[in-house]
């Protein structure tokens, strides 16, 4: 279960720490997953030093932790040294959406509306030049398409894209319509007041989901593993009966994830010697199957998810030589 009070995320912070002294390969992504919970639990300070300490040494993904930590500073009154990281960032134009997105929601976030959509047409220019883009991609050309709803822009090719790749049942000019907040709620101001701020929470949420790389994982063993691990643990067979009903359980718990409305799923691919690894880590035994979903979540804050969906033309996530669309994308799996 996620943690939901203070001390719950400041303990989830010294567990990842622990976890990254135990994993020095994985350190980056742990300590960002860190620094993550130790903001919500209203230790910013902390945080930023943690952000600090990555940055300190050489870290794989530089621009994306300065973004990170300008989001942190501007939260607890650093905002001109936070202005300056910004800036720092947009001159370094990231190959990655990640960076220009936090920056632009940092921006958007202390009512900078028209900063962050400059931020967010720089790296569309950038980034979105390609027939089929990442997810995180997508999601660039989303906020922007809804920040320019804000400031009353007109539609131009990129908010023309967003709305093609868009495919809920709500179109994205309505779903980003400003006006929809005053038809939401009753007529008296004080309740539609608490109706903004409902939806603004809602909005934070989904800004962190987006912010921090921490997906919801579902576990695949590949076949080979999968035996291994029912030929060392059979007390496991009542989670993984066939591998074929591995594979179609895996894609029906992410689209029930998906329908309920949660954010950022993805794919972790375990093996039998990290699994034992982790229960011993643990101090637990490899049979016992509440251990499965917390392994899930170690991988995923280790860095290794692979985002779900795929692009329904891209090679699905179980392995097979079709693509997404072709296999277990398909909608006979619906």
């Amino acid at each position: 279960m996620r943690p939901d009070t203070p001390a719950a995320h400041t303990t989830e912070a010294e567990r990842l720490l622990r976890t990254a002294a135990q994993y020095p390969g994985d350190r980056e992504p742990l300590h960002l997953q860190a620094a993550a919970h130790l903001e919500l639990a209203g230790d910013r300070q902390a945080a930023t030093a943690l952000y600090d300490t990555l940055l300190s040494g050489e870290p794989a993904n530089p621009l994306l932790i300065r973004a990170l930590k300008a989001a942190n500073l501007w939260e607890y009154g650093h905002e001109a040294e936070a202005r300056a990281i910004i800036d720092g960032v947009r001159r370094a134009k990231p190959s990655e959406a990640a960076p220009w997105e936090i920056a632009a929601e940092t921006l958007e976030a202390h009512d900078e509306l028209e900063a962050a959509e400059s931020t967010l047409t720089e790296a569309a220019a950038l980034l979105a030049n390609s027939e089929e883009l990442p997810h995180a991609t997508q999601s660039l050309l989303t906020t922007r398409h809804r920040i320019r709803r804000m400031l009353a822009l007109g539609h131009d090719d990129w908010d023309d894209r967003a709305d093609r790749l868009h495919t809920a049942d709500v179109p994205l000019d309505e779903l980003h319509d400003p006006k929809r907040l005053w038809s939401l709620g009753s007529s008296d101001p004080a309740e539609l007041q608490a109706e903004i701020t409902r939806l603004r929470s809602e909005l934070g949420t989904y800004r962190t989901a987006l912010s921090r790389p921490f997906p919801v994982a579902v576990l695949h063993w590949p076949e080979p593993e999968l035996d291994e691990l029912l030929a060392a643990y059979p007390e496991l067979e009542a989670e993984y009966p066939t591998y074929r009903a591995h594979l179609t359980d895996i894609e029906a718990s992410l689209r029930e994830l998906s329908q309920a409305g949660t954010p950022n799923l993805g794919i972790v691919r375990a093996t039998v010697p990290s699994y034992e690894a982790f229960a011993a880590s643990e101090s637990t035994h490899p049979s016992n199957a509440d251990l499965l979903p917390q392994y899930a979540t170690t991988l995923a804050a280790r860095g290794r998810a692979t985002a779900w969906p795929p692009a329904r033309g891209a090679a699905c996530w179980c392995g097979s030589s079709r693509s997404y669309g072709e296999c277990h994308g398909g909608a006979d799996q619906g």
